[in-house]
């Protein structure tokens, strides 16, 4: 059967005015998926049970609910979904003050290799529909209470554009869940020329995965550097303004002795002159099998502080649900038992 959860508001049209329907009903259908967040298509009661047992033949609402959930100390929540193909993915709630964030997944698996990441040894599996994006939102116990969102879970969003900007459409349209723009932010290592049409049709913000300024080592680090160089990356961003609300930033994830050096700092402080953004530090959640190792405290404290002396705006990430495997692909990758 086929989902309706992960339809934009034209496709929904196109569902009923198929079955002979008005119009407006798609716009019906929308506020139940969307604003009601309803399962099934018989909870749908301003339409006509006439209409229900048709639309019910061939569609269900969809989504999945989550099959396993674990809670860190630090309050954040690992999520387990299965998707359609018999695959896992992860999503993780992160509470922070007055902000309840979902880091959601766009693949399972992905093909971009990063060193770094667990999600990599997994290869790619499939990409994920805009329907089995929404359902990490719509089936956690925090749905209601999200006030943001970042695509920094599995998979590389640009490399699945259609579908991560169609549930953009749907988190940030009236008919949809009506967030705005500002309130998403979607990760990539840059991927051309697909960030460049993100940034044509989305005004969502922007974080571009760097973790070193220096081409031959982040290709170490990132293989996909030699396809998309980041000076080609840089060279688009400039052409964009975000000087006003939306916001370009930099993921840094700090590896001890590869890349927190404070030449390093220079160089990227050089790197990104001139350009409005802000730089996020990441302390790096180990992963077994990985020689790879978090910077100390200290030094990324240091690292910071050379980066602020060169002109660019500098946070530091905590380091959320580390007890729980929160890293990206642990939990998936131990349900596959690989």
């Amino acid at each position: 059967m086929e989902w309706l959860l992960g339809k934009d508001l034209d496709e929904l049209t196109r569902v009923v005015t198929d079955l002979s329907l008005p119009r407006y009903t798609g716009k019906q259908l929308a506020d139940w998926l969307y604003k009601k967040r309803v399962k099934q298509i018989g909870e749908m009661t301003n339409l006509s049970k006439e209409v229900r047992e048709r639309l019910s033949a061939d569609y269900v609402v969809g989504g999945f609910a989550p099959e396993q959930v674990q809670e860190s100390k630090d309050g954040t929540r690992k999520y387990l979904f299965p998707t359609k193909g018999g695959f896992f993915i992860e999503s993780v709630m992160i509470p922070d003050d007055e902000r309840t964030t979902l880091c959601v997944s766009a693949q399972a698996g992905c093909r971009m290799g990063c060193r770094f990441c667990m999600t990599a040894r997994q290869g790619f599996q499939a990409h994920l529909t805009a329907g089995e994006m929404m359902s990490q939102f719509q089936n956690i116990e925090e749905c209601t209470s999200l006030t943001n969102a970042v695509y920094m879970g599995m998979g590389e969003p640009m490399d699945n554009l259609d579908e991560v900007l169609k549930s953009l459409r749907i988190l940030t349209s009236d008919w949809g869940w009506g967030w705005s723009p500002r309130r998403v932010t979607v990760s990539t290592i840059g991927i051309l020329p697909q960030l460049k049409r993100f940034l044509e049709e989305s005004e969502c913000h922007l974080a571009i995965s760097l973790h070193h300024p220096f081409d031959t080592q982040r290709e170490a680090l990132i293989p996909m550097q030699r396809a998309h160089p980041l000076t080609e990356v840089l060279s688009l961003i400039r052409q964009y303004d975000f000087s006003g609300q939306r916001r370009v930033s930099f993921e840094y994830i700090m590896f001890k002795g590869v890349n927190d050096s404070l030449h390093l700092a220079v160089a990227l402080a050089r790197l990104l002159k001139g350009l409005e953004c802000r730089v996020n530090l990441i302390r790096y959640h180990a992963i077994p099998g990985n020689p790879l190792l978090p910077s100390s405290v200290e030094t990324i404290a240091l690292f910071q502080k050379k980066l602020s002396e060169g002109g660019v705006v500098t946070t530091l990430r905590a380091s959320r649900g580390e007890d729980i495997l929160a890293a990206c692909g642990l939990l998936s990758t131990q349900k596959r038992g690989v």
